[in-house]
């Protein structure tokens, strides 16, 4: 087996219900980090969301998180958004982005060059975005509002903004 499947070799000395055991990430083991994204929520509150990570550390710059189960294939974490919260206007230029609304309501904003839409995303919809298509996010609702975000790669690159985006400036701390 390839050293990018490490992850998937039992380890000598480990018993097969232990191995297992280091495969599964509880939600009771959680926490949700609000810090993964701070940097936007210090340039404007309204960017406040919160990570709880379950399969390796998505692509909001966390570099490290050993209460996570380890990435070969893709990320898989969660994400509260409070209401009147915005994810901004970003591109993933490596991976397929996939968002499962879990409870709430969202406005999705994609945008390809010239060509914008815009949907709702509601309970148990699920859309699949593909790398180059800017997306974004808005919950317009008074109860947050909770997601599932899969990203098709170990180690997504770090998004960017669109350059007209006061994001685009802002540095990662």
């Amino acid at each position: 087996m390839s050293e990018q499947f490490a992850s998937w070799k039992k380890p000598d000395g480990l018993s097969f219900s232990d191995w297992i055991e280091s495969r599964i990430a509880r939600f009771k083991g959680r926490k949700y980090d609000w810090n993964a994204l701070k940097f936007q929520a210090d340039f404007d509150p309204k960017y406040r969301r919160a990570q709880m990570r379950y399969i390796g550390t998505g692509a909001t710059g966390v570099a490290n998180d050993s209460n996570s189960i380890p990435a070969e294939h893709f990320t898989f974490s969660t994400m509260v958004l409070p209401s009147k919260c915005e994810g901004p206007l970003h591109v993933h230029d490596d991976v397929e982005e996939v968002f499962f609304m879990l409870k709430g309501t969202i406005t999705l904003t994609l945008q390809d060059g010239d060509n914008v839409t815009e949907t709702t995303l509601e309970e148990r919809d699920v859309v699949s975005i593909p790398p180059n298509i800017y997306r974004g996010l808005f919950n317009h609702g008074e109860e947050e509002a909770l997601m599932c975000v899969m990203l098709g790669t170990p180690k997504p690159n770090i998004p960017t903004y669109p350059a007209d985006h006061p994001l685009s400036k802002v540095k990662r701390n």
